[in-house]
């Protein structure tokens, strides 16, 4: 008879019946005091959302005396139950906040470290996920719900040695932001894949490294696009074509993004990684924001709770240039995620488009805080310095940014830009080329980088590399033949030169764009020095004073902050 009813008691929790399944688990347990008996039943309890009732039945006392055997991952603890019914407690008081008790039922740290039944190279004997990594997984999620950084850190670390299969853990890692680029790539190709899925471990760790951050490794991130999609067919597979919206989000191809994001989100209408990218998506792309109000709008209603909800919403104030409402919804966000980066981010970001650059300086530090494995809130950190001429503060920002990642390119744009600022245009010009270079390599949007051709040219210019810095200008025309700035800076280049037919015709061509006074001066100069066939001289203090001028009106140098990476990664 016993047996009967636990199988109705199974049949009825598998099909979510969980008042039909605590009944005759119940009467179950009533009759066998069995700590089996009494974990599914706490099981039942807990999916039905039954917190204080499951934890209170697994610390139960029960008269049936402990095995006689030592504590070990797979064998019951001196407390007198099995493993899996401490994590199951640990999980019931975490629902309920109690952090601290949570803590304390499953421990500071693994009991099991280095004992002959644990570690990396141990295989689960049936197969599955040890419950050993579980309990390192909830106990990292309750130092992060204790602000125990470090902690927390190293217990997901140890989670997903122990069991690679704990995508959990993996996650956490990845979205908090807690290693670095290089952190990342080195832990996941050394885990101990082959020893505890041998029959799987490429496609284990082809599926975490297609996860991993794309500042680096390009080639090894195709190669492992390209054997998910032509040997495991998962070419459709929204964690796969995240992978791939993920490089082109990098690349700064915002349509090809989108285009991915939006083939993600119409097979999983609420992808948590595939959201931020998407929406950022719509906010650089201007004709989408009339679909981001309807995108946010529908989202609120179908899923209010989720921090994502508010996020979208945020982004849609924020396309509209309403910062202060913008604030309030990425607020929101933050509060009901208390580790969404974006959200946090993006806060900040809607300080400093609003010219507050205080305000922002405080949001960016705190998220150089929350999320220390990440380049960007120090990168963005330096950026606000620098718009305030704080040098100092700005030079230890970037440092520390790029001693986190060194291979974006516009943190390298924005080195050079403070390299200008303090007149090493030398060393400016060095760092343009690197973020131009990087760019190439990575395959970048072209356009994206027009500011970047400009500075190196303008720090060619200021070199005396006048060819160089024709060609610089050139290379932003072939891209956008009516980019005014690099028009009339192409003139003065042509001017200083002495090839005064080539400057008269590139001042026309900016006066065609745009009216200033400022160049219709140095037109005038360069007419009359035509009309006496004697070029402009580098001391002639009136044609140097007119450049001045221009220099003032068009920015010397330009930040490449038109696209503010909305989402960390």
């Amino acid at each position: 008879m016993v047996d009967r009813i636990r199988l109705w008691r199974h049949d009825a929790l598998m099909q979510h019946m969980y008042e039909t399944a605590s009944f005759w688990g119940d009467k179950v347990l009533s009759w066998t005091n069995d700590p089996n008996d009494a974990f599914w039943l706490a099981q039942t309890y807990f999916n039905a959302g039954q917190f204080s009732r499951s934890a209170r039945l697994l610390t139960r006392p029960f008269r049936m005396a402990p095995p006689q055997r030592s504590a070990s991952p797979t064998h019951p603890g001196a407390n007198g139950f099995i493993l899996s019914c401490r994590y199951l407690a640990g999980l019931c008081h975490m629902q309920m906040g109690h952090w601290s008790e949570a803590l304390e039922i499953i421990g500071e740290s693994n009991p099991f470290h280095k004992t002959s039944n644990s570690g990396a190279a141990i295989p689960n004997n049936d197969g599955g996920i040890k419950v050993e990594a579980s309990m390192c997984y909830l106990r990292g999620l309750l130092m992060q719900k204790l602000n125990r950084g470090d902690e927390a850190k190293e217990s997901f670390l140890e989670a997903l040695s122990l069991d690679v299969k704990c995508y959990d853990a993996f996650q956490k890692l990845v979205d908090s932001q807690l290693l670095t680029p290089d952190e990342e790539w080195n832990i996941i190709q050394s885990l101990s894949y082959s020893s505890q899925t041998p029959h799987d471990a490429t496609f284990v760790r082809l599926m975490y490294t297609s996860r991993l951050r794309k500042y680096k490794h390009q080639a090894e991130h195709a190669l492992t696009r390209q054997k998910l999609v032509m040997e495991y067919g998962l070419g459709d597979n929204p964690d796969v074509l995240l992978s791939f919206a993920d490089a082109l989000f990098c690349e700064f191809r915002f349509a090809d993004c989108y285009t991915i994001t939006s083939r993600v989100l119409g097979m999983i209408s609420i992808h948590n990684q595939a959201l931020p990218m998407h929406l950022a998506c719509m906010f650089e792309l201007k004709h989408l924001h009339s679909k981001l109000f309807l995108l946010a709008h529908e989202m609120v209603d179908r899923e209010p709770d989720n921090a994502l909800s508010w996020y979208a919403v945020g982004m849609w104030y924020l396309s509209k240039g309403s910062w202060g409402q913008a604030r309030q919804f990425f607020a929101k966000a933050s509060l009901l995620d208390a580790r969404f980066a974006p959200a946090w981010v993006s806060f900040a970001h809607a300080f400093s488009f609003e010219g507050e650059h205080d305000h922002a300086i405080t949001a960016y530090s705190t998220c150089t805080r929350m999320f220390n494995g990440s380049h960007l809130p120090y990168m963005f950190l330096g950026m606000e310095h620098l718009a305030l001429c704080n040098y100092g503060q700005a030079s230890d920002a970037f440092k520390a940014s790029r001693s986190l990642c060194d291979s974006d390119p516009l943190l390298l744009n924005e080195l050079g830009v403070l390299s200008y600022q303090q007149s090493n245009f030398a060393q400016a010009a060095e760092y343009f080329e690197s973020a131009l270079l990087v760019a190439n390599v990575t395959q970048s949007s072209h356009k994206t980088w027009q500011a970047t051709y400009i500075n190196v040219g303008t720090c060619y210019r200021k070199l005396h590399r006048l060819k160089e810095a024709v060609s610089a200008y050139e290379k932003v025309l072939e891209m956008d033949p009516r980019h005014a700035v690099a028009l009339s800076f192409l003139a003065i280049c042509y001017h200083l030169m002495g090839d005064l037919d080539a400057a008269i015709v590139k001042y026309h061509e900016t006066l065609s764009l745009v009216h200033n006074n400022n160049i219709l001066d140095l037109l005038n100069l360069a007419l009359e020095a035509a009309t006496v066939v004697d070029g402009p001289r580098l001391g002639d203090a009136e044609w140097r004073q007119k450049v001045a001028d221009w220099k003032v009106v068009t920015g010397q140098v330009s930040h490449d902050s038109a696209v503010f990476e909305m989402s960390i990664g």
